[in-house]
């Protein structure tokens, strides 16, 4: 950590979550700032200008996603990770459709929150200041050249294969689902069959094991997340 503490907006109405998540943080070396609901949530976000925030979908007055519409409209890369119930499948989704960083389901834990936090800021330095050469493990990807490579061998895609790969890559760390990829891949109006073909397509000529990937990896029923950068 930096002498600048990096500040999180805790939007949540649960009283033991609020003092988890400072306890939790804070010890980390985290600032901690609480809202009970959305509106304080949004007062928050002008006068206290945190780094990133943590947002519970189950608001008393604003809905999670309602806010989340409007932080993205006003705080267009500020990083939201979202906290949802085990069963809220559906609510992930439209989370991340709307432009949540990633979503942690409770019950959670520190050292999972805590990763997540770090992805998320990662992510959005890497789109502040796009690198022209990516890396992450043994895979790397020249965003100029178009050249991909795991290791020293270099890797041929198909365009439409390097076009999925581009935009894991743009948002490596970060929680894609499969109608974001569909809609900046294919414009949005194809079959979702055609992805999980160019994924399977990119993994057996990414991955040592296709059956147990490292680099593009599966979030169960909502879409696809890269690994993070290195």
């Amino acid at each position: 950590m930096t002498s600048a503490k990096i500040r999180v907006l805790v939007v949540d109405d649960e009283p033991p979550i609020r003092r988890l998540l400072r306890t939790g943080l804070s010890t980390q070396g985290y600032e901690i700032i609480d809202a009970t609901n959305g509106k304080t949530a949004l007062q928050a976000l002008a006068a206290e200008e945190p780094d990133v925030v943590i947002l519970d979908l189950g608001l008393p007055d604003i809905s999670g996603h309602e806010l989340l519409r409007r932080i993205r409209e006003s705080y267009e890369a500020l990083p939201v990770v979202v906290l949802s119930s085990r069963d809220d499948e559906r609510g992930k989704v439209e989370a991340l459709d709307i432009g949540a960083d990633d979503y942690v389901t409770k019950p959670f834990g520190m050292n999972e929150l805590l990763a997540r936090l770090r992805t998320a800021l990662r992510h959005r330095l890497q789109v502040q200041g796009e690198r022209s050469i990516f890396r992450t493990g043994a895979l790397s990807v020249d965003l100029v050249a178009r050249v991909v490579r795991v290791g020293e061998r270099e890797v041929k895609l198909a365009p439409k294969e390097y076009e999925v790969l581009r935009v894991l890559v743009q948002h490596a760390g970060k929680v894609l689902t499969h109608a974001q990829l569909l809609r900046q891949v294919w414009g949005g109006a194809t079959d979702p069959q055609y992805l999980r073909v160019y994924v399977r397509q990119l993994r057996q000529k990414l991955e040592t094991e296709p059956e147990r990937p490292e680099f593009i990896l599966t979030e169960t029923g909502v879409g696809y997340r890269l690994r993070a950068p290195d």
